[in-house]
């Protein structure tokens, strides 16, 4: 079982940025294995509207996908040292208000996370931009 913790939304003007981190814990990584066993990925929804994939990482960090809707805005990146992955949000736009989940799921490459259908989900952290 891997736990995922988001942190870092919030409030932000148009135009602004956002850190989002997720922090993973849970036995399987206390117990020797490490978090680069497992693809991860962010995905959105916002009111009223469906879960959409956001961004993905493949296990040691070197593969990402992105939705097209962020391309150029955000940058996702993980430390598998630190058990923790990272979505840095820039040029945010008012179509980026959702709450944003965090994922994970074993020896999945990033392609594959992009397509959802994951283990291992966070519980949210809103994200709100202000036109």
């Amino acid at each position: 079982q891997v736990h995922l913790v988001e942190s870092g939304g919030g409030l932000v003007q148009a135009g602004g940025s956002l850190r989002l981190s997720c922090a993973a814990s849970g036995y399987t990584l206390t117990s020797g294995y490490t978090l680069n066993r497992y693809a991860m990925g962010w995905f959105r929804q916002a009111s009223g509207k469906e879960r959409e994939f956001v961004a993905a990482i493949s296990r040691n960090g070197i593969s990402t996908n992105y939705a097209d809707s962020v391309k150029g805005r955000f940058t996702i990146s993980r430390d598998n040292a630190r058990k923790t992955m990272y979505l840095q949000m820039n040029s945010l736009k008012p179509e980026d208000t959702a709450v944003y989940y965090c994922a994970a799921d074993y020896a999945r490459t990033a392609l594959e996370v992009s397509r959802g259908s994951l283990d291992y989900w966070g519980q949210g952290t809103q994200v709100t931009v202000s036109s």
